[in-house]
């Protein structure tokens, strides 16, 4: 009986020890957002020492402090990390359906639909109509879209190679839609568009927090339940199907969540593009591929970038307050030719 260890199954204790590795590092990213919005709150055109801050927060008294902590910081802080957890598992999700490293929303045309229908609804109906209408008019585009690239690239089954292809092709041409759109507005309309379309939390409200909370609380969830069908499919079609796996259904499903979340990221805080990119590839570098893992470390590390991004926005150029999706471009712009260098150098060796 002292040899008793030997009755676990061999690699137990490296499973285990990866999994309190994940748990840690988890841990970490979460203290690290937390001491972000932290620092957040603080920063702005009127710098707030911490304590005021906690005091505010804690306090429920009016006062020009807490006005500015809970009614004008921290809705945008919260709804930055919200989109920003929401565009990263969209772009996990994608990658891991399409097998493709660059692939994200901006590539399969969610965002593209989301952003033609936001600018029509501008162009069209400008003031005419409640702003507060401008997010269901984008996810309806992100939906629609999502419907006619999948319409588009069926043909007895979808594969990925196919659905990228119709992706790129689709959302160039609504691209350019939207530019004729944006051409022919009125100015004031143009401006409002422009703005959106780069990227921005500026003027968040806890409205828009509410309307985001949502989607992440129902697709997150039904994400984690096809956590093994991903890891199968990462694998090959064929190879998911011997292994019992529903590929179509599976994908259709994903499919669906990827773009929930990344249409409602879109429908609230603009064209913000590349999150859903590099999020994915950082978190698998520290967690590597497999989907349960990757997700909870991807959605962290989105949230990280937007929140910063946003942060950027407000205090490096005061008293201007710049579009957070800036500055997630000047990052994201490099990294996405790096990635096409790293990914013709694979394919050539």
């Amino acid at each position: 009986m002292t040899h008793s260890a030997s009755l676990n199954p061999p690699g137990d204790g490296a499973v285990e020890s990866r999994r309190a590795r994940d748990l840690g590092l988890a841990a970490l990213l979460g203290l690290v957002l937390l001491a972000s919005m932290g620092l957040s709150l603080t920063l702005g055109s009127f710098p707030t020492p911490f304590g005021e801050v906690l005091h505010a927060l804690a306090t429920p008294q009016d006062s020009d402090i807490a006005f500015i902590v809970r009614e004008l910081r921290l809705p945008r802080i919260v709804l930055a990390v919200l989109v920003g957890a929401a565009l990263a598992v969209a772009g996990a999700i994608l990658q891991g359906i399409v097998r493709n490293p660059l692939a994200s929303p901006d590539v399969i045309g969610i965002t593209s639909g989301a952003a033609l229908a936001a600018v029509a609804f501008l162009a069209l109906f400008g003031t005419g109509l409640s702003i507060h209408w401008l997010p269901v008019s984008a996810l309806l585009g992100a939906l629609l879209s999502t419907l006619l690239v999948f319409l588009l690239a069926w043909q007895r089954g979808i594969t990925p190679s196919r659905l990228v292809l119709v992706g790129i092709g689709l959302s160039a041409a609504m691209g350019a839609v939207t530019t004729l759109l944006i051409v022919i507005s009125d100015d004031a309309a143009a401006m409002v568009a422009y703005v959106w379309l780069t990227g921005s939390l500026y003027a968040a409200q806890w409205q828009d927090v509410l309307g985001m909370l949502p989607w992440l609380l129902a697709a997150i969830p039904l994400c984690l339940t096809q956590a093994r069908h991903m890891d199968a499919m990462a694998l090959g079609d064929h190879v998911a199907q011997g292994l019992g796996v529903n590929v179509l259904r599976s994908r259709l499903v994903l499919m669906a969540c990827s773009v929930a979340l990344a249409g409602a990221a879109v429908a609230f805080a603009g064209g913000l593009s590349f999150v859903g990119l590099i999020a994915p590839h950082i978190a698998a570098r520290l967690v590597g591929r497999g989907f349960a893992r990757l997700m909870p470390a991807a959605a962290l590390i989105g949230a990280l970038i937007v929140l910063y991004a946003d942060l950027l926005g407000r205090v490096a150029f005061l008293p201007k307050d710049l579009p957070a999706g800036i500055f997630v471009s000047g990052v994201g712009a490099p990294f996405f030719v790096y990635l096409l260098y790293r990914t013709r150098v694979v394919t050539r060796g």
